[in-house]
């Protein structure tokens, strides 16, 4: 019996595995591997930063859910990938074995690069993990409770920027709400080169979108910045011209910030040769299996994709949820037609979906295909884009429960839209590999 593991129990996880079990059927042992027992729904963590939402309402138990349709779940950390030899070791030194791995790890957050960075063992707050939202709104409580100036933003090597947006918007909210304010200046740090370019170039008119809301909040902004320290009080950042030379330092007052984090793979793929680049990302090919390793395939954060264009600044590509669901579609697809004898012949269509929140409202923003030229090339406002939001958290946590594959807004809205969830290439057409930069 075939048997697939797959590392990660977050968006991309899940969707591997039940989009596995979809297309392996009953036959194949499939193994998901994670090192916390729930699934944490990452895209509502900017509301449990401000206390929107509490932490039991956006995780879910992951072993009932996943055993129902016969998937063993395994809460046990991964210590190191050995593909050579196609197993994995364990945190507690167990072994396990696999026909095929699929790595669906997300990003190691690389707070140790900047000093002073993260809740841990420093000073700023995050929302990318559940626990860091809540620990974020113990820290927005303390600020009420002591008002003075606030830092939001994205540090160089994030891969995410939106985040960062949705939680200043949402924080400017939440204190007009308290009417606090005024007692509270705010500024926007990111590494991007300017407001609204997202790891993309930008999408429709995102800068002028962003700039304007970020004006009308009164939240000034510093792009291409390189933030270097984060202290107790402030943060010491450089803002670098176009050639990347240093032309301004800032040291920003704070008495709370949040600041997105650099990215990089997860400590288990350190020493994996050619599976991964020298961030420790997962090399793939056109059909999101790894070059040197075709029994390894990567889905979502933890996939290696060379930046839209050179910045000043390093800035990563985000990888949206509904990107990261067409990767594991199409994986289960080709590991379904390798497992038969067959070739992998399907591609994701790597497009950008998102859904942001400012609170009151919210953006849409759609990239069909992610990077430039496009096909569509699409952002809009309205508050009608905050209750899509609340509708996508709705449906993902149904989606986790019920163990559903291709969802209707997948198969049919993002059809209307030209954004097919994959396609299949033709045998007597398909190209060479890509092998996308470091």
């Amino acid at each position: 019996m075939t048997h697939v593991l797959i590392m990660g129990g977050g968006i991309g996880g899940i969707s591997m595995a039940y989009e596995l079990r979809h297309h392996l059927g009953r036959d194949a042992e499939i193994t998901l591997v994670s090192d916390r027992e729930t699934f944490q729904f990452t895209p509502s963590n900017p509301w449990v930063a401000v206390g929107w939402r509490t932490q039991d309402k956006v995780e879910v138990p992951l072993r009932p859910h996943l055993e129902r349709h016969n998937i063993t779940f395994d809460p046990t950390a991964v210590w190191q990938v050995h593909p050579d030899d196609n197993r994995l070791e364990l945190a507690d030194a167990r072994q396990l074995d696999y026909d095929y791995l699929v790595v669906a790890t997300g990003p190691e957050l690389a707070f140790d690069e900047i000093p002073g960075c993260g809740p841990h063992d420093g000073y700023s707050q995050s929302v990318c993990t559940t626990p860091h939202g809540q620990q974020a709104y113990a820290a927005l409580e303390e600020l009420c409770r002591n008002p003075g100036p606030v830092v939001v933003g994205s540090t160089q090597g994030a891969s995410c920027f939106g985040p960062a947006y949705e939680y200043a918007f949402v924080l400017d909210r939440e204190l007009r709400r308290r009417k606090l304010r005024h007692k509270v200046p705010m500024t926007f740090v990111t590494a991007e080169p300017y407001i609204g370019h997202l790891g993309l170039n930008g999408v429709g008119d995102t800068k002028g979108m962003l700039e304007a809301e970020l004006r009308d909040r009164d939240i000034p902004w510093i792009t291409n910045a390189k933030t270097e320290i984060v202290e107790l009080d402030k943060l010491h950042v450089v803002e670098v011209d176009e050639d990347g030379n240093d032309k301004r330092r800032h040291k920003l007052p704070a008495v709370m910030s949040m600041m997105l984090p650099p990215f990089r793979g997860v400590a288990a793929l350190e020493g994996t040769g050619d599976l991964v680049n020298a961030r420790r990302f997962v090399r793939i090919d056109n059909f999101q299996r790894n070059p040197c390793y075709p029994n390894v395939y990567a889905v979502g954060v933890c996939v290696a994709i060379p930046p839209v264009h050179k910045t000043p600044v390093a800035c990563g590509v985000p990888k949206t949820g509904f990107m990261i669901e067409t990767m594991a579609n199409a994986a289960a697809r080709n590991i379904r037609d390798e497992v038969a004898g067959l070739e992998p012949s399907y591609v994701a269509t790597w497009n950008a979906f998102c859904l942001a929140d400012y609170g009151n409202g919210g953006a849409a923003i759609l990239a069909i295909p992610q990077t430039p030229p496009r096909n569509v090339n699409w952002a809009v406002e309205g508050r009608w884009a905050h209750y899509a939001k609340v509708a996508y958290e709705w449906y993902f946590m149904r989606k986790l429960k019920k163990g559903i594959v291709e969802p209707f807004y997948e198969k049919w809205v993002m059809r209307l839209l030209g954004a097919n969830k994959v396609h299949k290439v033709p045998m007597v057409n398909q190209q060479p590999p890509k092998q996308p930069a470091e």
